[in-house]
């Protein structure tokens, strides 16, 4: 029998990581589960089934390399690498501190390049026709105030998928992101406890409700299959339409 591919997904134990892992589970894929959250991962890996549950800190360089190295040593090469780790750490601008803000910059944005390189080199060294998605958002392209390292990182994302898309097109690896907007996920539970925010979220939102996590896990897994054979350092949008609209009323 003619092995599975393997997928790695970062930021997996719970929510959009979680429902990707699911996704590409559906989709064929032996998955490689990570999170920075040992019991999280652990118990997430078990339900899918994974091969592997594993503990990583996307912004410890030390301990992505680590990873990769596992994997390729207990499982072999990764055909497809989900990005999906991130943090938002929401501050008043004029008071943000250079540490909150190294922080996600590590782990949305160095996580994500380094991650890339690793899974790239691999795929590169055993001829895989591989596939990368990382996860930037609906805040490369517009701003919230109070997430400043936030949008700073999905913006970065979104052209960085751009540059290692253009770098590895000679390889047959393909590099695309997924921007959610509004979606149904622990993120967004302060906004869903409070009647007015989540008002002015779904006035910005044109099909009137939060998408579901695994409405992008569904988007994710085409990226990572051949039916997006000639889909390559694009971005795209799970939002309800949320950049397409001009105003509300």
């Amino acid at each position: 029998m003619k092995p599975k591919p393997l997928a790695l997904i970062t930021g997996a134990a719970q929510g959009i990581g979680y429902a990707c892992a699911e996704a590409l589970a559906e989709d064929g894929f032996d998955v490689i589960l990570s999170d920075i959250n040992p019991d999280g991962v652990a118990t997430a890996a078990t339900q899918l089934n994974a091969v592997a549950g594993l503990t990583c800190d996307m912004g410890d360089a030390s301990q992505v390399k680590a990873m990769f190295g596992r994997v390729a040593t207990d499982h072999g090469p990764v055909h497809a690498l989900v990005n999906n780790a991130g943090v938002a750490m929401p501050g008043d601008f004029l008071s943000y501190e250079q540490d909150a803000f190294d922080r996600v910059i590590d782990i949305n944005l160095k996580g994500v390049f380094l991650a890339m390189q690793l899974a790239a080199r691999v795929m590169v060294e055993n001829r895989i026709e591989g596939a990368i998605v990382n996860m930037s958002s609906v805040n490369a392209q517009v701003a919230i105030p109070a997430i400043p390292a936030y949008c700073a990182s999905k913006g970065g994302v979104m052209q960085l998928t751009k540059v290692a898309a253009l770098a590895l097109a000679k390889h047959n690896i393909r590099v695309n992101a997924v921007g959610p907007g509004s979606i149904d996920t622990a993120m967004m539970a302060g906004v869903n406890a409070n009647p007015e925010a989540f008002k002015v979220a779904m006035s910005r939102t044109p099909l009137g409700r939060p998408g579901s996590a695994r409405e992008v896990g569904d988007v994710v897994a085409f990226l990572c299959s051949k039916k997006s054979s000639y889909v390559t350092g694009e971005t795209i949008y799970v939002d309800g339409g949320r950049l397409g609209l001009n105003y509300t009323c």
